[in-house]
């Protein structure tokens, strides 16, 4: 039996895997970087173990130091989540050979899947050797890569050798592995896969589909379970294909099997040997506990010779600091408040007051809906994330409310290619125009010495702020009466520091109102309180390129030094942020004027990168 499982990694799925140790009464170790240290799974674990420095590559992928920490604390078993070291084969041995049990596969099997190609090979799918003409559009894909990293969509011949390049240096810095390969690139595909789940005593389960076409930068977005509108030959086919892979590399534990459909086929893309973020949507349809069924299976038990019977649908969103409209930027900051309705399962790595740092994913949350049908599902998911309170950094939270309302969506017509078609209409700003009254008459309720110095001007002199609102300046005028505060054109029907009433056209809404120094909350709308008087200094020079969000310069473009000529568009450096990597190109075409980073060099949003004068 299992007394003590370490878990190596962090955030949400740390906690996640934390929750069933405490439910079965197995005693958990966390551990952590010196970003990490105060983080929500460093302080839920019964124990926890520092890992020395932030980045990635010298703490969670550090294998050694993490067995020594399990030996350390006392753990009998490492569960590693997923992501980091979740799929290195010599980590799985280095914790067996330690005398530690590994809840994961055999590392033989994680060996066999963990290169794309190799994976491909063992099913009999071939990548292509040569790309002509005829092959576009094709997809670069790094071999031992994941979320994205390592990934290009070429469309025309004469950019291949130079997405290649790039493909390579992303996924040597990614995996420490530069091998890439091109497959076709299928505009219209679903991506569905199938859950399995396996004993060492020869059962293999599929647990159902799952389809995660609603993805950004090949990353998905929104999940859900069964797949909807499979025929039952195609079903059948994705569990035979499935369960073939499993057997085929003798495989132990929870693993995904991930297939691109087009024309009524499924494609064989890749086998992840690990549990995969969108396991609750199989969790909620099934009605199991796929984290306890791996402790289970790592101890020696037999799976039931068939798998439980689903029931209803179940839908997931991840919630990310991000800004959809901005390139998807990740964003950093304070997380003042999160919380969603009651019927809704919430997987996170954070609570109220913690802080999102630069140095990992930027996903804050997951949310997910059961429902008898998928319709109440959706309907259920996005009515909830609408009425959420997250209060801090920009999040996606309106593209998936969205998107989840889209019809397209709803039809189950859904593909790869959704946000490339989309996303300018899903980012569209529709702020509530009564937001900013709401937040000014909320501010007035305030106690006076919170208050930009607490002045008021004479009674029959109407009270001005200015708010900053989906890109836009609002100004708001409002009065002081013997009766209280009043605004032309609205009633007001109450108005206190934390939730204000409006009334226009004859409609009555109620407007939750949080401040955070000068980030005002409005229900689901963000506003920025602006000062009387603009800085005159926050100002910088024609053709400055500045951080669009902190990161570390990872390259600079080959051969590029001040006085260089650019072309408009043209790539001069990259950051990388939050396990992404974000280009930044010149904005004019003209010479460099000023390059003011090197690669390593960590910045700041909005630190001064490079200067392009235009011609």
């Amino acid at each position: 039996m299992i007394s003590t499982v370490l878990v190596a990694n962090r955030g949400e799925i740390a906690c996640r895997i934390f929750r069933t140790c405490r439910e079965l009464g197995v005693r958990t170790v966390a551990v952590h970087s010196d970003a990490d240290e105060n983080a929500l799974h460093t302080r839920v674990a019964d124990a926890a173990v520092r890992l020395p420095g932030a980045a990635s590559a010298e703490t969670y992928l550090r294998g050694e130091t993490i067995v020594k920490a399990a030996v350390a604390a006392g753990a009998d078993a490492v569960h590693p989540g997923y992501g980091f070291l979740s799929e290195n084969a010599d980590f799985a041995r280095a914790v067996v050979d330690a005398g530690l049990t590994w809840i994961g596969p055999p590392p033989e099997a994680i060996e066999a899947m963990a290169s794309k190609t190799r994976a491909k090979e063992l099913m009999g799918v071939a990548p292509l050797k040569q790309v002509t003409e005829a092959d576009l559009p094709v997809l670069v894909k790094a071999a031992a890569g994941g979320g994205g990293r390592g990934m290009r969509v070429v469309r025309r011949l004469a950019d291949l050798d130079a997405e290649l390049a790039a493909a390579r240096a992303e996924a040597a810095s990614a995996f420490g592995d530069g091998e890439v390969f091109t497959e076709p690139y299928v505009e219209r595909g679903r991506h569905v896969e199938v859950q399995i789940l396996a004993d060492t005593h020869g059962t293999v389960w599929a647990l159902g589909t799952r389809d995660c076409s609603l993805q950004r930068r090949h990353q998905k977005v929104i999940e859900e379970a069964p797949a909807p509108g499979l025929t039952e030959a195609l079903t059948q086919d994705l569990y035979e294909q499935a369960v073939r892979a499993a057997r085929a590399v003798n495989y132990v534990g929870a693993g995904t099997v991930e297939f691109l459909v087009a024309g009524g086929t499924a494609h064989f893309l890749e086998m992840n040997t690990r549990l995969q973020v969108e396991h609750p949507v199989t969790e909620a349809v099934f009605g199991v506990d796929l984290v306890a069924l791996q402790l289970r299976i790592a101890e020696g038990h037999a799976l039931e010779t068939d798998p439980p019977r689903a029931r209803g649908h179940a839908v997931e969103a991840r919630i990310y600091a991000e800004d959809p409209a901005n390139g998807w930027a990740p964003q950093t900051g304070r997380l003042h408040r999160l919380a969603v309705p009651d019927g809704v399962r919430l997987d996170t790595g954070y609570t109220d007051g913690d802080d999102i740092g630069v140095h990992y994913d930027p996903m804050i949350a997951k949310a997910v809906a059961h429902a008898p049908t998928r319709a109440e599902a959706v309907r259920r998911l996005a009515g909830a994330l609408e009425r959420a309170a997250i209060h801090g950094p920009v999040t996606n939270r309106d593209l998936l409310v969205r998107s989840l309302r889209h019809e397209e969506f709803t039809a189950g017509r859904m593909d790869t290619g959704f946000y490339d078609r989309h996303l300018p209409g899903l980012t569209e700003p529709a702020p509530d125009p009564l937001a900013p009254l709401a937040a000014a008459l909320a501010d007035a309720c305030r106690p006076a010495r919170s208050r930009f110095g607490g002045w008021r001007n004479l009674p029959s002199q109407p009270q001005v702020k200015r708010y900053a609102m989906a890109g836009e300046e609002h100004e708001v005028r409002y009065h002081h009466t013997r009766t209280g505060l009043t605004a032309d054109g609205v009633r007001v029907v109450h108005a206190d520091a934390g939730l204000v009433v409006l009334e226009a056209d004859g409609v009555r809404r109620r407007y939750e109102v949080a401040r955070y120094g000068d980030r005002v909350h409005v229900g689901a709308t963000a506003l920025t309180a602006l000062p009387r008087f603009p800085d005159p200094t926050a100002q910088h020079a024609p053709g400055s390129l500045l951080a669009p969000m902190p990161g570390t310069v990872v390259r600079v473009a080959e051969g590029l030094t001040e006085g260089t000529a650019v072309q408009a568009g043209q790539p001069l450096l990259w950051l990388e942020a939050m396990k992404m990597e974000h280009k930044i190109t010149a904005p004019v075409t003209g010479k460099l004027a000023a390059l003011q980073v090197a690669p390593g060099r960590q910045v700041e949003m909005g630190t001064l990168l490079a200067v392009v004068e235009s011609n």
